[in-house]
């Protein structure tokens, strides 16, 4: 079997990388300044007036010792940390990781003030930039990844039930949310599963494409009987603003067969998507009876208050 593509282990690996360049430079950095005080061992000699612009200059930098220990103890150790702790794929290391990106770029605009302008600093500055991006990525795709959902958690999920919750879920938060629904409602559950590419980077991309464009997308031939059930829970993500391309194509595909419908719709943002419901309507030729929008924020839920809970969905 193939191995899943991860988004989170390449974003890891980089930042590896920027934790290591600039833990060992830092770490190099430091110790020739403890070894010569003076900077001769670095060429920096000439740069110790630079300093006397800082407070407590007359005791802290008459020599470089003071900001050998500092860059050791704030760019040093703390990256080969985050570095051992991305070896071993701990979620703090990508927190920290992204952490000291962010404090590079301070310790560099400290020597924006010190020094003149010079090519070193805007280059580290850059670095600390990337670092710290690198690391909001590998903590966003670690949570998506990590992402749990055990179908042995929804033990009222009856597949007898005269009640349909149907989904399509590229990440998992749009299942989860089916689940829980089918499970509150001793609902059965239904997956709508496109032919196209939807998982993993590439998918994101072609997904978006799709959805940019307002597009169907094929999905695989249905195999449940939608006239049998008195009602049908519809739960789908929404893409660019607009209806998932897979559940726009089931809508097509549902249209006459059903007797009652909600509407589900998960997103990442504070609208209510009240536009996708109605273009649902439309498509299905039939009137939604309830319409539910729940913001969803790597894992976490909240429903937007525009709409009842969804436990009383069902009479």
């Amino acid at each position: 079997m193939q191995k899943e593509h991860s988004r989170y282990n390449v974003a890891r690996i980089i930042l590896i990388f920027w934790c290591l360049f600039i833990g060992v430079g830092a770490l190099g950095g430091s110790v020739c300044m403890l070894l010569k005080p003076d900077g001769s061992l670095m060429g920096m000699q000439e740069l110790l007036p630079y300093f006397q612009v800082l407070p407590f200059s007359e005791t802290l930098f008459q020599d470089f010792v003071f900001s050998g220990f500092s860059l050791l103890l704030v760019n040093g150790i703390p990256n080969l940390i985050a570095a051992v702790l991305l070896f071993q794929k701990r979620k703090s290391g990508a927190v920290m990781g992204g952490i000291l990106g962010l404090t590079l770029m301070a310790w560099i605009c400290i020597q924006f003030v010190i020094f003149p302008n010079n090519i070193m600093d805007n280059l580290y500055f850059t670095f600390g930039i990337l670092q710290a991006l690198t690391g909001l990525a590998a903590l966003i795709f670690y949570k998506q990844e990590h992402f749990i959902f055990e179908r042995g958690d929804y033990p009222n999920v009856d597949n007898t039930s005269d009640t349909l919750v149907v989904y399509f879920s590229r990440m998992g938060y749009t299942r989860k949310i089916a689940y829980e629904t089918a499970n509150r409602l001793n609902a059965a559950v239904y997956e709508i599963k496109s032919t196209e590419t939807t998982q993993g980077t590439l998918g994101f991309w072609w997904c978006g494409r799709y959805g940019m464009h307002g597009w169907d997308m094929p999905i695989e031939a249905l195999q449940v009987d939608l006239t049998a059930y008195r009602k049908v829970i519809i739960c789908s993500p929404i893409w660019v603003f607009g209806l998932a391309a897979p559940m726009r194509s089931f809508c097509r595909m549902a249209k006459g067969k059903l007797q009652r419908v909600d509407y589900i719709l998960i997103h990442h943002m504070g609208a209510s998507f009240t536009k996708v419901a109605d273009e649902m309507d439309s498509l299905l030729g039939l009137k939604r009876e309830h319409f539910y929008s729940i913001r969803c924020h790597v894992g976490s839920f909240r429903e937007n208050k525009q709409s009842a809970t969804i436990s009383s969905s069902v009479n």
